[in-house]
């Protein structure tokens, strides 16, 4: 690993001007450090791996949020039950990630990277448009692995400061990028929270009644999904939620999260079915 270091001194890679991709410049420099570098061949080890499963995205008016579960899974075993899966990457944006929790986890860390080279070498961050091009050609880099079974799906949400409002968008195993209007969910329980959002979305949500709108769905998620976990009361585990505006990145706290959840929870006693959408 970086090779040409004798006498203690850099290798000139790292003097040049070189790229704004810092994935360019590890690829050069030491591309076994990429993480569509770092499996065999071979395949059928995909089950050893912990699995990150549920995120729900929406837009509000000046705003988007993100919401993620903390379970983890490895086959039928709960491998974690606190797990991120949300992350900031920038001042304006924020991805999550389901599928192969480690190679996501890294994948996310390295976009972050990414962002903040492009920066430090232009003077300037990436448009909310290019952000989402960076991604979709990080994603494409995994394709490798994601053809061993070691898929990695992100949901990017940002601010775009030219249209002043969030934006969502989604990926496919391959790096396809596509733009979710209004919302979106990725992983195992997916299916079951968009269905869950899809009734209770409206378009003039403020940032607390979105946020209970995710976690509605979360917990209709896990309500159906084995693979996703809802609020635990007891550990004082909740869904991580963030939330990005003009003012920039925000992770809710944990007292707030906890106490919407709470809402949810003690509503569902009451209706474990949840809210339903008025007629007409």
């Amino acid at each position: 690993m970086f090779e040409g270091f004798e006498g203690g001194r850099l290798p000139a890679a790292f003097m040049s001007a070189g790229t704004s991709s810092f994935t360019e410049f590890l690829s050069s420099v030491s591309p076994e450090m990429l993480p569509g570098h770092k499996l065999p061949p071979g395949g059928g080890t995909e089950h050893l791996t912990p699995d990150a499963t549920t995120i729900v995205a929406l837009t509000f008016p000046g705003g988007v949020l993100v919401a993620g579960d903390r379970r983890a899974t490895q086959g039928n075993v709960i491998a974690n039950r606190d797990m991120e899966k949300v992350f900031r990457t920038d001042e304006f944006s924020a991805v999550a990630i389901a599928g192969s929790a480690g190679i996501g986890i890294e994948l996310a860390r390295l976009y972050q990277v990414e962002l903040e080279h492009y920066e430090k070498m232009e003077g300037r961050s990436l448009s909310l448009e290019g952000k989402a091009n960076k991604l979709s050609q990080m994603v494409r880099g995994n394709l490798g692995m994601a053809m061993q079974g070691f898929v990695v799906v992100p949901l990017l949400v940002g601010y775009d400061e030219n249209t002043e409002q969030g934006r969502v968008f989604s990926y496919d195993a391959v790096g396809g990028r596509y733009e979710e209007h209004r919302y979106h969910s990725i992983g195992s329980g997916s299916v079951f929270a968009r269905g869950s959002v899809k009734k209770l979305y409206r378009e003039d949500l403020d940032q607390t009644d979105a946020t209970k709108v995710a976690l509605e769905a979360l917990y209709d998620a896990a309500d159906d999904d084995s693979a996703t976990g809802g609020p635990d009361l007891h550990r004082k585990i909740f869904p991580l939620v963030d939330v990005i505006t003009e003012d920039g990145h925000r992770r809710l706290p944990t007292e707030e999260v906890a106490r919407l959840a709470t809402e949810v929870v003690e509503g569902r006693a009451a209706n474990p079915d949840g809210p339903t959408a008025p007629l007409g």
